[in-house]
């Protein structure tokens, strides 16, 4: 029998629990904690130090930033995705990138099963099952605290018992911070009247003075910040770094969980919002009308895909294909006005730009055409609905 079990763990109550749990059940407890972008170096050793502390026959921390960025990331930038036109899925977009590279482990160590401490009750026991069950459906999945209803006093009883009394204190609101934004679970959240409180934002607010910054893009990526070229994950962290003080990007998502009901969740994501309108911005200017039309029309439904995880499905692959091809002129540098609690994106420059003053400016003067010219041109493209309205009855006034 094969009683080697991958834990996915991240060093809070529920992973916790579920090393000694799992021992005691006679499984080998390998333990794994995938960073996109949500810990330090020292939270990364600290994690580590209490896996092992806690038995674990083995740990390993894996880096998974730049993949979540390239396979991710980069996409629901190109897409402007913002779930219900708010949500730029901070938290939800990570999970199946987790999953993967949890897979990866278990298929490294030749484990039998794969460990989560999800409970029962939102959409990441789905995302992280739903890799497995496609992928690896020969891996047992156990879920211990949710397939067995345990309480958070039963978790911390169990650890207390065999000797790990850490801090378990609750903590008045629940944060998941990664990349590309950080989630925020409260009490407030759980009604549909309820708001969060300036403490329940983990970034506070330092800034009053407006600041402007420049955005610059190469192929619809996010490539430099204030005209200092840099990768693109470092580019999100300079716009979160000079944006979040400024209390930018706060917000509380509702929507539709996977699971079927409607739950509501607060953010802050002040570098995914900024950089998605800058990027919006350039693309009106640098696409055509054709090309903005049909990436909005794959855009949501990709958003949707990466949001109830079935992001392995093969048409997001195909999606993808396209706005790569779409963005492939998507460059230029776009400035953004930063002031308490809002920005203005206030426009941009690019060798690309559509809306060039070679071929006339808007409402002034045309150079590519004549009035006789706009007058034929007019008779011409009336002239079905000028055939219609003569077969059929007038428009009712």
């Amino acid at each position: 029998m094969n009683n080697k079990v991958v834990l996915a763990f991240s060093g809070g109550l529920d992973t916790s629990f579920c090393v000694p749990y799992l021992k005691e059940k006679g499984y080998e407890v390998h333990t794994v904690m995938v960073n996109t972008g949500g810990f330090s170096a020292e939270e990364e050793k600290a994690i580590e130090t209490r896996a092992l502390t806690l038995g674990a026959a083995s740990h390993k921390n894996v880096n998974a930033v730049e993949t979540y960025y390239n396979k991710g990331i980069r996409y629901l930038i190109y897409g402007n995705i913002l779930k219900n036109a708010t949500y730029p899925l901070s938290v939800s977009s990570e999970r199946v990138f987790q999953a993967l590279e949890v897979l990866r482990h278990v298929k490294e160590i030749g484990a039998g099963a794969v460990a989560h401490g999800s409970t029962g009750a939102g959409n990441d026991q789905v995302r992280f099952d739903i890799v497995f069950e496609i992928l690896a459906p020969e891996v047992k999945i156990i879920a211990p605290v949710r397939d067995e209803g345990f309480t958070r006093q039963f978790e911390i009883d169990f650890l207390q018992k065999h000797g790990f009394d850490f801090s378990w204190e609750k903590a008045k609101y629940s944060i998941n911070q990664g990349l590309w934004g950080t989630s925020i679970g409260g009490v407030e959240t759980l009604s549909s009247d309820g708001y969060l409180p300036e403490e329940a934002y983990p970034t506070k607010v330092t800034k009053s003075e407006p600041e402007h910054i420049k955005i610059g893009f190469r192929k619809g990526e996010p490539v430099s910040f204030n005209g200092v070229e840099m990768n693109p994950v470092e580019v999100i962290k300079a716009v979160r770094d000079a944006a979040g003080p400024f209390g930018i990007g706060r917000d509380i998502h509702i929507g539709d969980t996977i699971i079927g009901i409607k739950g509501r969740v607060g953010f802050e994501a002040a570098a995914p919002l900024i950089i998605v309108k800058a990027h919006h911005l350039l693309e009106k200017h640098t696409l055509t009308k054709g090309q903005l039309y049909w990436k909005d029309q794959i855009a949501g439904w990709y958003g949707q895909q990466m949001h109830e995880a079935m992001y392995l499905d093969p048409v997001c692959r195909d999606m993808e294909a396209m706005m790569d091809s779409i963005e492939k002129n998507v460059t230029g540098e776009v400035e953004v006005a930063l002031m308490p609690y809002h920005f203005s994106v206030l426009g941009c420059t690019s060798d690309h730009d559509l809306m060039s003053s070679k071929f006339g400016e808007y409402g002034e003067v045309n150079k590519s055409y004549t009035g006789r010219d706009v007058i034929g041109f007019t008779k011409v493209i009336a002239n079905p609905l000028k055939i219609y309205y003569a077969v059929n009855n007038p428009i009712e006034e």
